[in-house]
């Protein structure tokens, strides 16, 4: 009968500390939709980025991509950022695709401008740069740059 009750003690333990870290994982991961707002950015190129990747200003994560999805009338990579609701964007900002080194991986980064006017939440980045990627620029300058 005691090993019934050490099991059982263990068990809830375990329960315990295992529901503890759900609720510091989902505070930490920011995932509450009620702190965020939505932009929207279109980027002629967006490799590197995933779903569920950093947006940055000033290298300090500032929300997340929420999706991304091919635009069938201009063919650009549409992405839907979720920004955290005390960060207002000023309208003349950029949104770039900046690479997180060698391997591959990208988030966006943010450049703000320097507009009075901020970006409605809902709204989207009128100034976008894409991805770019090192090998096409490696080849670029082995074969002198040409198409």
């Amino acid at each position: 009968m005691s090993n019934n009750a050490a099991e059982t003690t263990i068990g809830a333990v375990v329960l315990a500390v295992a529901i503890g870290f759900m609720i510091f994982a989902a505070r930490s991961a920011d995932i509450s939709t009620a702190s965020t707002y939505e932009l929207t950015a279109q980027f002629r190129k967006a490799d590197g980025v995933n779903v569920g990747g950093d947006v940055r200003i000033a290298g300090v994560k500032v929300g997340s991509v929420r999706a991304m999805t091919l635009n069938p009338e201009t063919f650009q990579a549409e992405v839907r950022m979720a920004l955290r609701r005390d960060v207002m964007v000023p309208d003349d900002s950029a949104a770039t695709i900046a690479s997180d080194g060698l391997l591959g991986g990208a988030h966006i980064a943010i450049q703000p401008g320097g507009s009075e006017f901020m970006i409605e939440p809902g709204g989207a980045f009128t100034i976008t740069q894409g991805s770019i990627n090192l090998l096409d620029l490696v080849g670029r300058a082995i074969t002198g740059g040409g198409e």
